[in-house]
Protein backbone atom coordinates (compact mmCIF):
# COMPACT_ATOMS: atom_id res chain seq x y z
CA UNK A 1 0.00 0.00 0.00
CA UNK A 2 1.63 3.38 -1.02
CA UNK A 3 1.82 5.88 1.63
CA UNK A 4 -0.24 8.14 -1.10
CA UNK A 5 -2.96 6.72 -0.37
CA UNK A 6 -3.27 8.40 3.20
CA UNK A 7 -3.76 12.18 3.72
CA UNK A 8 -1.42 14.08 6.55
CA UNK A 9 -3.71 16.08 8.57
CA UNK A 10 -2.39 19.76 9.32
CA UNK A 11 -1.46 19.08 12.85
CA UNK A 12 -3.65 21.81 14.41
CA UNK A 13 -6.03 19.40 13.29
CA UNK A 14 -5.35 16.54 16.10
CA UNK A 15 -4.56 16.90 19.74
CA UNK A 16 -3.92 13.86 22.21
CA UNK A 17 -6.41 13.29 25.16
CA UNK A 18 -4.20 16.49 27.05
CA UNK A 19 -5.08 18.38 24.47
CA UNK A 20 -1.32 18.82 23.68
CA UNK A 21 -0.91 19.19 19.20
CA UNK A 22 0.36 15.93 17.50
CA UNK A 23 3.25 16.40 15.40
CA UNK A 24 3.76 12.15 14.79
CA UNK A 25 3.39 11.53 10.99
CA UNK A 26 1.93 8.32 11.82
CA UNK A 27 -0.93 9.95 13.76
CA UNK A 28 -1.45 13.01 11.20
CA UNK A 29 -1.35 10.24 8.72
CA UNK A 30 -4.55 8.26 10.52
CA UNK A 31 -7.93 8.18 9.11
CA UNK A 32 -9.77 10.43 11.65
CA UNK A 33 -12.55 8.08 12.75
CA UNK A 34 -9.56 5.30 13.59
CA UNK A 35 -7.91 8.24 15.18
CA UNK A 36 -10.75 8.91 17.55
CA UNK A 37 -10.77 5.48 18.53
CA UNK A 38 -6.96 6.23 19.58
CA UNK A 39 -7.15 9.73 21.17
CA UNK A 40 -9.09 8.80 24.34
CA UNK A 41 -5.53 6.66 25.14
CA UNK A 42 -2.75 8.44 23.95
CA UNK A 43 -1.58 11.31 26.77
CA UNK A 44 1.39 13.88 26.37
CA UNK A 45 4.87 12.25 27.58
CA UNK A 46 8.02 14.09 28.42
CA UNK A 47 11.51 12.35 26.48
CA UNK A 48 14.56 13.34 28.38
CA UNK A 49 17.99 12.14 26.64
CA UNK A 50 18.50 8.86 27.77
CA UNK A 51 15.45 7.33 29.19
CA UNK A 52 14.86 4.18 28.13
CA UNK A 53 11.64 2.97 26.82
CA UNK A 54 12.14 -0.51 26.33
CA UNK A 55 14.83 -3.01 27.43
CA UNK A 56 15.63 -5.99 25.37
CA UNK A 57 13.55 -9.36 25.71
CA UNK A 58 11.29 -7.20 28.13
CA UNK A 59 7.45 -6.79 27.19
CA UNK A 60 6.03 -4.24 25.29
CA UNK A 61 4.34 -2.52 27.57
CA UNK A 62 3.76 1.16 25.94
CA UNK A 63 3.86 2.34 22.57
CA UNK A 64 5.32 5.80 21.88
CA UNK A 65 4.61 8.48 18.92
CA UNK A 66 7.54 11.08 19.18
CA UNK A 67 7.01 14.72 18.27
CA UNK A 68 10.22 15.48 18.63
CA UNK A 69 13.36 13.80 19.37
CA UNK A 70 14.85 11.13 18.43
CA UNK A 71 14.93 7.15 19.89
CA UNK A 72 18.06 4.65 19.19
CA UNK A 73 17.37 1.49 18.71
CA UNK A 74 20.41 -0.41 19.99
CA UNK A 75 21.68 -3.87 20.46
CA UNK A 76 23.08 -4.94 23.64
CA UNK A 77 25.84 -8.18 23.92
CA UNK A 78 25.84 -9.59 27.37
CA UNK A 79 29.17 -8.27 27.80
CA UNK A 80 27.83 -4.46 28.18
CA UNK A 81 28.93 -3.68 24.75
CA UNK A 82 26.12 -1.64 22.56
CA UNK A 83 25.92 -0.92 18.53
CA UNK A 84 22.59 1.35 17.52
CA UNK A 85 20.46 -0.66 14.32
CA UNK A 86 18.19 2.30 13.71
CA UNK A 87 16.49 5.18 15.07
CA UNK A 88 12.88 6.16 14.89
CA UNK A 89 12.05 10.16 15.15
CA UNK A 90 8.60 11.54 13.84
CA UNK A 91 8.20 9.57 10.95
CA UNK A 92 7.53 6.49 13.13
CA UNK A 93 6.47 5.07 16.24
CA UNK A 94 8.48 2.71 18.88
CA UNK A 95 6.84 -0.65 19.34
CA UNK A 96 6.94 -1.49 16.35
CA UNK A 97 6.62 -5.38 17.59
CA UNK A 98 3.11 -5.23 18.52
CA UNK A 99 1.78 -4.46 14.78
CA UNK A 100 3.51 -7.48 13.97
CA UNK A 101 2.18 -9.59 17.20
CA UNK A 102 5.04 -9.54 19.00
CA UNK A 103 5.27 -8.62 22.47
CA UNK A 104 8.88 -8.52 23.16
CA UNK A 105 12.00 -6.59 21.26
CA UNK A 106 15.75 -7.79 21.03
CA UNK A 107 16.72 -4.13 21.37
CA UNK A 108 17.12 -1.17 23.75
CA UNK A 109 15.18 1.56 22.58
CA UNK A 110 16.59 4.66 24.19
CA UNK A 111 16.41 8.71 23.56
CA UNK A 112 19.03 9.82 22.16
CA UNK A 113 18.01 13.28 21.32
CA UNK A 114 15.10 14.62 23.87
CA UNK A 115 11.81 15.41 22.62
CA UNK A 116 8.19 14.95 23.46
CA UNK A 117 5.31 12.94 22.10
CA UNK A 118 2.45 10.64 23.30
CA UNK A 119 2.17 7.21 24.52
CA UNK A 120 -0.16 4.37 25.01
CA UNK A 121 -0.79 1.19 26.81
CA UNK A 122 0.47 -1.72 24.14
CA UNK A 123 -2.48 -3.92 24.85
CA UNK A 124 -5.17 -0.98 23.99
CA UNK A 125 -3.26 -0.17 20.67
CA UNK A 126 -3.98 -4.23 20.19
CA UNK A 127 -7.23 -4.04 20.85
CA UNK A 128 -7.84 -1.02 18.98
CA UNK A 129 -6.38 -2.55 15.61
CA UNK A 130 -8.73 -5.27 15.73
CA UNK A 131 -11.33 -2.42 13.95
CA UNK A 132 -8.49 0.24 12.33
CA UNK A 133 -7.25 -1.51 8.72
CA UNK A 134 -5.47 1.32 7.75
CA UNK A 135 -4.19 2.04 11.06
CA UNK A 136 -2.54 -1.67 10.95
CA UNK A 137 -1.44 -1.46 7.11
CA UNK A 138 0.51 2.02 8.40
CA UNK A 139 1.99 0.38 11.44
CA UNK A 140 3.14 -2.62 9.22
CA UNK A 141 4.57 -0.90 6.71
CA UNK A 142 6.49 0.94 9.36
CA UNK A 143 7.49 -1.97 10.87
CA UNK A 144 8.76 -2.99 7.39
CA UNK A 145 10.59 -0.29 6.78
CA UNK A 146 12.59 -0.12 10.27
CA UNK A 147 13.28 -4.31 9.94
CA UNK A 148 14.82 -2.68 6.60
CA UNK A 149 16.64 -0.15 8.26
CA UNK A 150 18.08 -2.59 11.02
CA UNK A 151 19.43 -4.78 7.99
CA UNK A 152 21.02 -1.61 6.08
CA UNK A 153 22.85 -0.67 9.38
CA UNK A 154 24.27 -4.28 9.69
CA UNK A 155 26.01 -3.98 6.58
CA UNK A 156 26.46 -0.81 7.01
CA UNK A 157 28.68 -0.93 10.39
CA UNK A 158 30.51 -4.22 9.13
CA UNK A 159 31.48 -3.23 5.60
CA UNK A 160 32.24 0.55 5.38
CA UNK A 161 34.66 3.18 7.17
CA UNK A 162 34.01 4.88 10.27
CA UNK A 163 34.03 8.66 8.03
CA UNK A 164 31.10 7.46 5.99
CA UNK A 165 29.10 5.64 8.81
CA UNK A 166 29.43 8.79 11.08
CA UNK A 167 28.13 10.75 7.92
CA UNK A 168 25.06 8.03 7.15
CA UNK A 169 24.19 8.51 11.59
CA UNK A 170 24.30 12.75 10.99
CA UNK A 171 22.46 12.87 8.08
CA UNK A 172 19.54 10.64 9.62
CA UNK A 173 19.84 12.25 12.70
CA UNK A 174 19.28 15.34 10.87
CA UNK A 175 16.33 14.20 8.76
CA UNK A 176 14.44 13.43 11.85
CA UNK A 177 15.59 16.35 14.45
CA UNK A 178 15.03 19.09 11.71
CA UNK A 179 17.91 21.06 13.11
CA UNK A 180 21.14 21.82 11.60
CA UNK A 181 22.60 21.62 15.17
CA UNK A 182 22.32 18.42 16.51
CA UNK A 183 22.51 18.08 20.49
CA UNK A 184 25.26 14.90 20.83
CA UNK A 185 28.47 14.45 21.87
CA UNK A 186 31.36 12.04 20.60
CA UNK A 187 31.07 9.72 23.65
CA UNK A 188 27.52 9.00 22.84
CA UNK A 189 27.66 8.42 18.93
CA UNK A 190 30.77 5.87 19.89
CA UNK A 191 28.65 4.08 21.80
CA UNK A 192 26.16 4.08 19.16
CA UNK A 193 28.55 3.30 16.33
CA UNK A 194 29.93 0.56 18.44
CA UNK A 195 33.42 1.88 18.65
CA UNK A 196 35.85 4.21 21.02
CA UNK A 197 35.42 8.13 21.26
CA UNK A 198 38.95 8.87 19.79
CA UNK A 199 37.62 7.01 16.36
CA UNK A 200 34.66 8.79 16.39
CA UNK A 201 36.88 12.33 17.24
CA UNK A 202 38.94 11.36 13.85
CA UNK A 203 36.51 11.05 12.13
CA UNK A 204 34.73 14.18 13.13
CA UNK A 205 38.01 16.12 12.68
CA UNK A 206 38.23 15.16 9.31
CA UNK A 207 34.80 16.23 8.43
CA UNK A 208 35.59 19.70 9.92
CA UNK A 209 38.48 19.95 7.99
CA UNK A 210 36.35 19.64 4.98
CA UNK A 211 34.01 22.54 6.24
CA UNK A 212 31.54 19.76 6.69
CA UNK A 213 30.63 19.94 9.92
CA UNK A 214 31.55 22.33 12.86
CA UNK A 215 31.95 21.96 16.64
CA UNK A 216 29.79 23.97 18.98
CA UNK A 217 29.73 23.49 22.79
CA UNK A 218 27.65 19.83 23.34
CA UNK A 219 26.52 19.76 19.73
CA UNK A 220 27.42 19.05 16.36
CA UNK A 221 26.48 21.45 13.21
CA UNK A 222 26.32 20.53 9.91
CA UNK A 223 27.68 23.17 7.59
CA UNK A 224 27.30 21.35 4.14
CA UNK A 225 24.61 18.87 3.61
CA UNK A 226 25.51 18.04 0.00
CA UNK A 227 29.21 17.77 1.01
CA UNK A 228 27.92 15.38 4.03
CA UNK A 229 25.92 13.30 1.19
CA UNK A 230 28.50 12.83 -0.73
CA UNK A 231 30.74 11.72 2.00
CA UNK A 232 28.19 8.91 3.30
CA UNK A 233 28.28 5.44 1.96
CA UNK A 234 25.50 4.47 -0.19
CA UNK A 235 23.22 2.96 2.97
CA UNK A 236 22.00 6.48 3.72
CA UNK A 237 20.73 6.47 0.04
CA UNK A 238 18.50 3.43 0.17
CA UNK A 239 17.17 4.11 3.50
CA UNK A 240 15.54 7.36 2.38
CA UNK A 241 14.45 6.00 -1.29
CA UNK A 242 12.26 3.13 1.00
CA UNK A 243 11.17 5.95 2.92
CA UNK A 244 10.37 8.17 0.03
CA UNK A 245 8.37 5.30 -1.75
CA UNK A 246 6.33 4.83 1.74
CA UNK A 247 5.53 8.41 2.19
CA UNK A 248 7.23 8.50 5.17
CA UNK A 249 9.52 11.77 4.53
Amino acid sequence: MSGKNFRVAPADERTNVDGKPVRNKVLLAMPANEYEQMRPNLTHVELPSHLSLHEPTQSIEFVYFPNRGMVSQVVVTKDGRTVEVGVVGNEGYVGAGLAAGLSRSSVREIIQIAGEGSRMLGNALERILRSAPQLQAMLNRHTGLQGMQVAQTAACNRLHDIQQRLSRWLLMTQDRVDSGVLPITHDFVATMMGTDRSTVSLAASELQKKGIIEYVRGAVKIVNRRKLEKSACECYDVIRQFEDELGLR
